[in-house]
């Protein structure tokens, strides 16, 4: 596996930048932009970004080469860039000028990888890696060093499984997929049964997880297997770090759980739920499409639709 060669981000002139993003220009077409960066700290050649007019005062001060600005703003200091959505067209800006880190295709001698392994085109699989029994790697994957892919995991296209996470058996993972560094996807869910003899005896959790496309589970964050049938991330959601999803719990689509939230067991998420930092949600639960949950929220009963929560026990 070859070292990825050191690129230089590109240079490119206001005009052929505001063709890449779709959005007219004002201006000097001509000036040259090599990189991105804040309105604090920009410098010449840097391209930059006004939310809103209330942070005119910053981009007049800044020493940025242009600027993508809302449609209905005038300002002709620097270049500008109109856009109907600023913030949106700069990150596909970052996106031109940023390229994360990406190895070259191939397998590393020191990755363990079993033979009845079907492993797509172009995969990467780092050092020190283990790809088990009848495990799936679909085409372009990459697998960072320290991964261990339990058998029979099955893995989509385009998908990046950062170093020291750990995916158990039989977990399906779907395209365009992201898991950062240290989560751990399909443990046993937390089961106990209690008796006078034996006061923890451990259900076996004989289910699954799936996890959908377009999913990002941040580090160190644990998503459970199912006791029976399947745990499942539902696509297009974004999962921060340190969160806890228990087993046999269900989340829509395009939902964002931020950092420390635990839900517990069997619970129920709808489409689109935002919630804030170390919200935590009892077992059984049933939460709506759309509700937004404020940081630190305790919920313990069922959120109707498009309910905005907070505090504990929590209130509408």
């Amino acid at each position: 596996m070859k070292k990825q060669p050191e690129k230089s981000p590109p240079s490119l002139s206001v005009e052929e930048l505001a063709r890449r993003l779709n959005c007219p220009f004002e201006g000097d077409g001509a000036a040259v932009i090599r990189g991105v960066s804040s309105l604090e700290k920009a410098q010449k050649g840097d391209l930059v970004f006004l939310a809103h007019r209330k942070y005119l005062s910053l981009l007049e001060r800044s020493k940025a080469s242009a600027a993508i600005i809302p449609s209905e703003e005038k300002y002709d200091r620097i270049p500008v860039i109109k856009s109907e959505n600023p913030h949106i067209s700069f990150v596909k800006a970052v996106e031109i000028f940023y390229k994360p880190y990406r190895p070259e295709p191939g397998i590393h001698p020191s990755a363990l990888v079993s033979p009845s392994a079907k492993i797509g085109k172009d995969v990467t699989i780092g050092p020190f890696a283990f790809i088990g029994d009848e495990a799936e790697i679909g085409a372009k994957t990459v697998i960072f060093p320290f991964v261990a892919i339990y058998p029979w995991v099955k893995i989509g296209k385009e998908t990046v499984i950062h170093s020291h996470v750990s995916i158990r058996e039989e977990v399906k993972i779907g395209n365009r997929v992201i898991i950062h560094n240290g989560a751990v996807i399909g443990s046993d869910g937390f089961g106990y049964l209690q008796d006078k003899d034996h006061p923890h005896i451990k259900i076996p959790q004989a289910g699954t997880l799936t996890i959908e496309d377009d999913v990002e589970v941040g580090a160190n964050t644990a998503i459970d297997r199912a006791a029976l049938g399947e745990t499942i991330i539902k696509k297009g959601t974004k999962i921060d770090n340190l969160v806890q999803v228990a087993h046999n719990v269900e989340i829509g689509p395009h939902s964002i759980l931020a950092g420390q939230v635990g839900i517990s067991g069997s619970t129920k998420i709808g489409k689109n739920v935002i919630m804030g930092g170390q919200v935590a949600v009892a077992d059984h639960v049933n939460i709506g499409d759309n509700v937004i949950v404020a940081g630190r929220t305790g919920i313990t009963k069922d959120v109707p639709p498009n309910s905005f929560i907070g505090g504990f026990p929590h209130l509408d």
